[in-house]
């Protein structure tokens, strides 16, 4: 007969294996929920444990889930290495792009390797960053609120989607980048991420958990990630090929002028060269491809942009920008590349483009760039704008020659193979083609249907009729 006894007492075992494991998966989902709305962690929960892992941390093997991390190599992101290992049990892949920010790659490779990255992945994007991302964001001659040409976010995007690509590449199941919760960084690569692959989770450890600077040193040098140990920069920075962000410190108060200290690329204007400097863009269908009768790539043509236009004080802007969140930030920039060229590419549209598409297509720059600069560059909408400006480029092929002194871009000269401007139709001087015999016309049939209204509803002197008061209430006083 079958040994009953032993077999309720393996069933009872059994039982209590699955209460224990029901138990820690309970435990481990509320600790998730809690980083994951942003209450700080603290002591044992900080420093991580099989309690605080999420179920299925550790595989049948042993082997622990593979996590890429975008990594800058700065502080955050280093211990975001050693706190998503100890926190959540991952095997962590680091992602870092060179977008044009001077970075030293193979120090950043190895400072990942040295915190704990079972991997380190570093590769030079600056070109795919120019051709894909900057090309359409200057055929929309895209200004956030008129002065920001977008560079950190139009970087985003391609972080997001270089971190999707390694992660799929090795067989993660989840992603991370060191964006705070205040922010928009935040959004543009989670969004990315999402888009592109909807099945990888997404963790933000900054934004989880919830410590101080100071306490953040306190665990790196607990942990033996490096700490720079000469006072850091007041300042937090961001840059690439398409410009440089400057923020926090003095910039803080809105009524500070910048300090100088602040700036790298560019000298103040009022220190700039006495005598100005001209130079001559050729573009092609709307690309640049020429600087001064040299044909260049055109990272190599930002950047020489960046470098002239620095030495005469030409990029700086300073204003008062909505974040997405909600929250107004002083943003001081350097773009001395995307400024001229932006001013440049408009001259030249302005010569070859027809009057109806030059009204309509700033209404859809405005769109694209609130578009991108929110976070949405994966939208099918910025897909469908970028084609519209895709078609408006076709003409756009000509020079433009611009003088640069003291801060100021100047358009001085432009000219075009298609130029719709005809010296014969817009001289006022002998060899005039215009017939003006024919504004009369035209006179009478644009003013038609205004001078068909107020025959029905007149207007006299300016002033409103006794039977046509405004609907809305006058002041006496």
């Amino acid at each position: 007969m079958p040994d009953v006894p032993a077999r309720l007492a393996s069933a009872r075992r059994l039982c209590i294996l699955i209460h224990e494991y029901a138990y820690l998966f309970t435990a481990a989902k509320r600790e998730n929920r809690r980083g994951r709305e942003g209450e700080p962690m603290h002591g044992a929960e900080l420093a991580g444990g099989v309690g605080s892992r999420p179920p299925g941390a550790e595989h049948a093997g042993g082997e622990r889930p593979l996590l890429v991390l975008a990594y800058s190599g700065g502080l955050d992101t280093s211990v975001a290495i050693k706190w998503l290992e100890e926190k959540y049990g991952f095997r962590v892949v680091t992602v870092t792009l060179d977008v044009g920010e001077a970075k030293d790659l193979e120090a950043v490779r190895a400072k990942a390797i040295k915190v704990g990255a079972v991997q380190a992945v570093v590769k030079d994007v600056r070109a795919e960053f120019a051709e894909e991302y900057i090309l359409r964001a200057l055929w929309a001659n895209a200004l956030y609120q008129g002065k920001y040409p977008l560079a950190s976010a139009l970087s985003r995007p391609l972080i997001a989607r270089e971190v999707v690509r390694v992660a799929r590449e090795v067989g993660a199941r989840a992603v991370a980048h060191g964006s705070t919760g205040k922010g928009n960084d935040q959004v543009r690569l989670e969004l990315g991420m999402k888009a592109l692959a909807p099945e990888l989770q997404v963790y933000a450890p900054v934004r989880e958990w919830g410590l101080t600077r100071d306490a953040e040193i306190e665990y790196a040098r607990a942990h033996g990630i490096p700490v720079p140990v000469t006072q850091e920069s007041p300042y937090s920075i961001d840059q690439n090929l398409w410009g440089r962000a400057i923020e926090a410190g003095a910039l803080e108060d809105p009524w500070a002028a910048p300090p100088e200290d602040a700036f790298l690329w560019t000298v103040a204007p009022e220190e700039a060269p006495d005598v100005p400097e001209e130079l001559v863009l050729t573009f092609a269908e709307g690309r640049p491809v020429a600087l001064g009768g040299e044909t260049m790539d055109l990272v190599t043509l930002i950047t020489t942009l960046n470098e002239v236009g620095g030495r005469h004080g030409v990029g700086r802007i300073d204003m008062i920008e909505d974040r997405l969140v909600g929250i107004k930030s002083r943003e001081v920039y350097e773009a001395p590349a995307a400024l001229i060229l932006i001013e440049a590419h408009r001259a030249l549209e302005a010569l070859v483009l027809p009057r109806e598409v030059l009204h309509v297509k700033p209404v859809l720059e405005f769109a694209w760039t609130r578009l991108v600069y929110d976070g949405l560059w994966y939208s099918p909408l910025r897909e469908a704008y970028d084609a519209f400006f895709a078609a408006t480029q076709k003409p756009v092929t000509g020079d433009v020659r611009v003088k640069l002194y003291k801060g100021n871009i100047v358009v001085t000269g432009r000219r075009a193979a298609k130029s719709l401007y005809r010296h014969d139709l817009a001289t006022y001087q002998t060899g005039d083609l215009f017939d003006h015999r024919a504004a009369e016309g035209f006179l009478k049939l644009w003013g038609l249907p205004t001078e068909l209204f107020r025959s029905l509803n007149p207007v006299a002197g300016g002033t409103f009729h006794a039977q046509e008061r405004p609907p809305f209430p006058v002041s006496e006083g």
